[in-house]
């Protein structure tokens, strides 16, 4: 399944519980899931994880639980980038970040 986001085919959304690493070079999004509605919620890109834990550990984590209610209805799309630099991964994250304002990204 895929979920176009701007002009880009997402992979996913699948259920954040249900990734596991490792993963590299891509833009993802955090969504929210209500009913067979999905919002939005967070923006970001990374090089590269192993860690089991990476987006529960993410500083931004309880902001997606109090927008979501549980962790049941957190959903991770991904955009994979292969060989791309950082600056090519955050102009697409800027670009959505513009268009959608999630709503995670906007709260400090």
């Amino acid at each position: 399944m895929t979920i176009q986001i701007l002009h880009y085919e997402f992979l996913g959304p699948i259920k954040l519980a249900e990734w596991g690493p490792p993963m590299s070079e891509v833009v993802f999004v955090i969504l929210a899931r209500n009913k067979d509605i999905f919002n939005i919620i967070y923006i970001d890109q990374l090089e590269k994880t192993n860690e089991t834990d990476f987006f529960t550990k993410n500083k931004k984590f309880k902001c997606w639980l109090t927008h979501t209610g549980s962790e049941d209805n957190l959903y991770l799309s991904i955009y994979p980038m292969a060989g791309s630099e950082e600056k090519e991964r955050n102009r697409i994250v800027n670009k959505a970040l513009e268009q959608y304002k999630p709503i995670c990204n906007v709260e400090d």
